[in-house]
């Protein structure tokens, strides 16, 4: 049986339930995909590739080099969307500088506030919601911004799903415990075949991307690697209606 990243975290009795469970089914990929990468943003990796720890000295919102890593592999499935037709759409935060309204997390203070005191510091606030150059948009691709963990909350995304006649949407980004899982409960509930790249998608706490990729993918979603996932973009696919 293929190892999942979850599978170091599940209890005896978990391995047990999945057993007599047995086996589930998937979502699968619709008749059109598009490829929605979210808060691929410097705030969550930094200016350069340093260990989570050393990292949050200057970031406190980073992900260390586990976002680094997932941008990486990020590259070629955005690539590959694109040389096939598959339409990429960007979403990151909503800046608090420019509209007035205080991010959804401001509350708790931490990496959510972080208040720029010295030059430096007032410089990365500046460019803390920048999508980083691994996932920058190409011209025309969509780009949203967003006041609350999902990507649908607040956004224009789901009206623009439905023009375009989208049914499915394949996840890359972060974090996996918090906007990512957010956008992908809410894309289930709005009846999307929802697709997160296990590889592609990062956090902060190991614990926390390997336990949410489990649920994600035991109730919304099919938690897919970047091969697979590049192989379908560049595979043949049901041509979509007018």
């Amino acid at each position: 049986m293929q190892q999942r990243v979850w599978d170091a975290f599940l209890t005896e009795q978990d391995k047990a339930h999945l057993a007599a469970a047995g086996t589930k089914g998937t979502y699968g990929f619709g008749r059109k995909a598009a490829v929605l990468s979210v808060d691929n943003y410097r705030k969550a990796i930094g200016d350069e590739p340093l260990p989570l720890l050393e990292s949050v000295r200057t970031w406190p919102g980073s992900t260390g080099l586990a976002g680094w890593e997932a941008l990486e592999r990020t590259r070629p499935v955005l690539a590959a969307a694109r040389a096939n037709g598959v339409p990429v759409i960007h979403v990151t935060a909503l800046d608090k500088d420019e509209a007035g309204m205080p991010g959804w997390g401001a509350r708790l203070g931490g990496r959510h506030d972080s208040r720029p005191r010295t030059p430096e510091e007032l410089d990365r606030h500046r460019r803390r919601l920048d999508i980083v150059e691994q996932a920058a948009p190409e011209p025309g691709e969509v780009v949203l911004r967003k006041t609350g963990p999902s990507a649908f909350f607040g956004t224009p995304l789901a009206a623009h799903l439905i023009g375009e006649g989208i049914d499915t949407l394949i996840v890359v980004g972060e974090s996996v415990s918090g906007c990512v899982r957010a956008t992908v409960v809410d894309g289930c509930s709005l009846r999307l075949h929802m697709i997160v790249v296990e590889d592609c998608v990062y956090d902060r706490h190991e614990a926390s991307r390997a336990i949410n990729l489990f649920d994600m993918d035991q109730k919304y979603a099919d938690v897919l690697d970047s091969a697979h996932v590049i192989a379908w973009l560049e595979g043949p696919r049901p041509v979509a209606p007018d």
